[in-house]
């Protein structure tokens, strides 16, 4: 549900990045504990296993995705870009987007509003004016949009350039092998940020959380689609009934792979709730925090806006 716009809950400096300890903080991270699915496991193994999971999973990644959502992952994916709507020359900075759903869409949603804008203008246009500008301008007076692509997995970042040159969608899109907790941009540098189905396979969510602040420009968009708490009590036991009974059998007979999907089942029920999700957000440093459920709550947009 969307809540009322308002600011974050605390006013606060990220410690690792003005006290300067993000890396020798990793140097403790051996000795700590984190959660692996229903595991427990050291951080900088979790890292590791979860590298190690979307390796194994890449090729297949895009085919089970519609088998274990029937299809309706495509629908969730156009809602997030149906609530962004970006406009042409916005820079998109798609975090743990591997196979380039999310980038794909945001460049043909705003190749469809430069057209729109276009058949607009040449309505309003005389023929004299049309005959006088033909040739001598670009196609529109937009500027050009871009996205990039960031996953920390090289296997992930191969499937979506492949699926770019079949397409031949590889105009204004780049692809970037990086960390969610150490991105490799400077600061101030995107319009928008997203990450789908991603930041719960983060060790550190607050961390992914401070970067998406620090890269995005004033005003810049964070959007964050993930599973979530199903609200209904009914469809809550039905769909934990197929979670657990049935997508690790589907990853096993399209994949070859039970363990990883048994993972990602696991993963979901270990992500915070909406509303704490959305603190998160908002002690981050994030202002308008505010989340949209999808399919009774099975998934959450989350948005917030740095000012």
């Amino acid at each position: 549900m969307a809540a009322p716009c308002r600011g974050p809950l605390l006013l606060r400096v990220s410690f690792r990045r003005f006290f300067g300890v993000s890396a020798s903080a990793r140097s403790f991270s051996e000795d700590r504990k984190t959660h692996f699915g229903f595991e427990t496991v050291p951080e900088e193994e979790k890292a590791k296993r979860v590298y190690k999971v979307f390796e194994n999973v890449a090729q297949k990644y895009d085919v089970m995705n519609d088998a274990m959502s029937l299809g309706i992952h495509r629908l969730w994916k156009d809602a997030l870009l149906h609530v962004m709507h970006p406009q042409p020359g916005a820079r998109l900075l798609d975090v743990a987007g591997g196979t380039g759903d999310i980038a794909f869409r945001f460049l043909e949603y705003v190749r469809s509003q430069q057209e729109r804008r276009a058949a607009r203008s040449m309505q309003t246009q005389s023929w004299q004016d049309i005959s006088s500008n033909y040739g001598t301008e670009d196609k529109d007076g937009s500027p050009e949009s871009s996205a990039v692509v960031c996953d920390i997995n090289k296997e992930m970042l191969k499937v979506g350039k492949q699926k770019a040159d079949s397409t031949g969608t590889s105009a204004g899109l780049s692809w970037v092998v990086g960390d969610a907790e150490e991105l490799p941009f400077d600061d101030d540098q995107f319009d928008i940020y997203t990450i789908a189905f991603g930041i719960r396979n983060v060790t550190h969510i607050d961390q992914a959380l401070q970067e998406a602040l620090r890269v995005l420009k004033p005003g810049g968009r964070f959007m964050c689609l993930e599973f979530s708490k199903v609200t209904n009590p009914v469809l809550a036991r039905l769909y934990d009934a197929y979670s657990f009974q049935m997508i690790p059998v589907l990853g096993e007979v399209i994949a070859g792979d039970w363990k990883s999907y048994q993972y990602l089942v696991e993963s979901i029920r270990r992500f915070p709730d909406q509303e704490e999700f959305k603190r998160m957000i908002e002690d981050t440093g994030f202002y308008c925090a505010q989340y949209h459920n999808l399919t009774g709550g099975v998934v959450a947009l989350h948005s917030g806006f740095k000012l």
